[in-house]
């Protein structure tokens, strides 16, 4: 099985370097890497696009298949195939490939293989013909569904997640995927409000805390009540998913879950849904004392991986904590704003030895973090330059200040630039705010100006606005310089939009 897997390989890096004249893609020529190996080897198996493949299984597991270890909702591996009372994935990817189930769960190969069978199955189903896999954007409704959601508000999510990492690009655990334009068809879910934009119904739902989307969790698992009538609230219990966000918000709304928790943050950019009214009792802290007393709030990720616990969800948090604080009257201390672990009787570790109380208890006390930090506005003074080209506007709702910049896309650069004044050289995160449209653009392209060269991500802005965006961690010099641009080239149609970035050092 082994040669036969190696030579598989060593066929797809030959067919790189015959095709392309120089030593393949970075997937081949890192092919005796095992991680490398199994997707390569699987996406040519299933014929499913191979950077697909990854970025699904990347926003499962960030491409950590935790030991065999299952996540909250029963999945396993780094695709994630679950296998509880009401999801299946698991199950059928052992039908689909002949793998038993208990290597499925525990081997990274079969494991990946599992999952790609599980996708071309779905893709087969949804007619995708030889032609249309071979293009990414083709996928979209399969990777909605692989997703397993509970409405399709949350299946747009999750897909948007994929597609999403695919035009920003990404690398964990040795794997790379390259940024890449590309437009996606949503077919059904073009229809579908997007979760967590400003603007959307979800947020026009009145949730308990002004900057969460309000997404119910089922009825049979939490108790309703009247607190505080009916009990004090004197606690906030910090939670690890133990999976991805979309996937803990369909857990939630799954009857058979038995668990639930008042808010869910997620990991890249911060975003906040609330699942349960703080009057009524989460089932979040495995005692009933503590439920009736407690708000529990579940971070998106995984308590062994560090790499959830980004500084957006951090602040997003603690904001949020802060407020509840304020609101309850709760002490802002360690004594008052607990760990699950520290529960009475928990049988849980979260949030983990990854996750660092001093920082996130700075930012809820106001004490903060010496991180720096700089947004400029199309409109910030000296700070912003643009072409002629590029008009302004005020019509979205979803603008970060008085209006935005737009332009339509050209074979030209021509880009809208942002002035930052880096006070050193080191690792800086770049967000990114637009306004979303359907009419906007499906790849656009902005520029971050990176120690070593200029980088290139692409972004949906027809989805996804209304709140800052991370598209990446870079290495940055010091100087006062035009940092980020938004770039008119690009393939992706709709007008190209310029609004506003934030630089975070990290």
């Amino acid at each position: 099985m082994t040669v036969v897997r190696l030579a598989a390989v060593a066929v797809l890096a030959a067919l790189a370097v015959s095709q392309t004249g120089v030593a393949g893609p970075a997937w081949a020529r890192a092919a005796a890497d095992p991680l490398e190996t199994a997707f390569a080897e699987a996406a040519a198996a299933r014929d499913v696009p191979r950077d697909l493949l990854v970025a699904v299984a990347y926003a499962e597991t960030h491409l950590d298949g935790h030991g065999g270890a299952p996540s909250a909702s029963g999945g396993y591996g780094v695709m994630h195939l679950v296998g509880n009372p009401t999801t299946h994935t698991l199950e059928r990817a052992a039908e689909l490939t002949g793998e038993p189930v208990a290597r499925l769960r525990a081997d990274t190969a079969a494991n990946v293989l599992g999952g790609a069978a599980v996708l071309r199955a779905l893709a087969d189903e949804q007619g995708l013909d030889a032609a249309a896999r071979k293009d990414v954007a083709r996928w979209y409704t399969t990777v909605a569904e692989y997703g397993n959601a509970s409405t399709p508000e949350v299946a747009r999510l999750y897909a948007d997640t994929v597609y999403e990492l695919l035009g920003t690009g990404f690398r964990a655990a040795g794997v790379t995927v390259a940024p890449r334009e590309i437009t996606v068809d949503r077919g059904p879910y073009a229809r579908i409000q997007d979760l967590n934009a400003r603007g959307s119904g979800f947020r026009a739902a009145s949730a308990d805390y002004p900057g969460a989307a309000w997404v119910a969790a089922n009825s049979g698992n939490y108790t309703g009540a009247n607190r505080e009538s009916s009990h004090r609230i004197d606690r906030i219990v910090i939670h690890v998913t133990q999976g991805s966000y979309a996937g803990t918000i369909s857990w939630f709304q799954n009857p058979s879950a038995k668990v639930s928790a008042h808010y869910v943050v997620r990991s890249s950019n911060g975003a906040v849904t609330q699942m349960v009214r703080d009057k009524d009792i989460a089932w979040h802290a495995g005692n009933w004392n503590y439920n009736t007393r407690s708000i529990g709030i579940e971070h998106e990720g995984f308590v062994s991986d560090a790499s959830w616990f980004t500084d957006a969800m951090y602040r997003s948090s603690a904001a949020l904590t802060r407020y509840l604080c304020d609101k309850y009257g709760i002490p802002k201390t360690r004594a008052a704003i607990i760990g699950h672990k520290e529960v009475p009787g928990a049988d849980h570790t979260d949030p983990g030895s990854h996750w660092n109380w001093s920082r996130y208890m700075g930012f809820v006390t106001g004490g903060g973090n010496p991180s720096w930090s700089a947004t400029v506005d199309n409109t910030t003074a000296g700070r912003f330059t643009a072409s002629a080209a590029w008009g302004t506007s005020a019509y979205s709702g979803q603008r970060h200040g008085a209006d935005y910049r737009f332009t339509a896309p050209a074979r030209t650069s021509d880009p809208a630039w942002f002035r930052v004044k880096i006070p050193s050289a080191g690792t800086y995160r770049v967000d990114v705010w637009y306004p979303a449209d359907p009419g906007y653009n499906s790849a656009a392209p902005y520029i971050v100006a990176a120690s070593g060269g200029n980088k290139t991500v692409y972004v949906d802005q027809r989805a996804g606005g209304g709140t800052w965006r991370s598209i990446g961690t870079f290495s940055l010099a010091a100087g006062d310089r035009d940092v980020v641009g938004v770039s008119r080239w690009t393939s992706g149609a709709g007008q190209v939009i310029a609004d506003a970035v934030r630089i975070t050092r990290t």
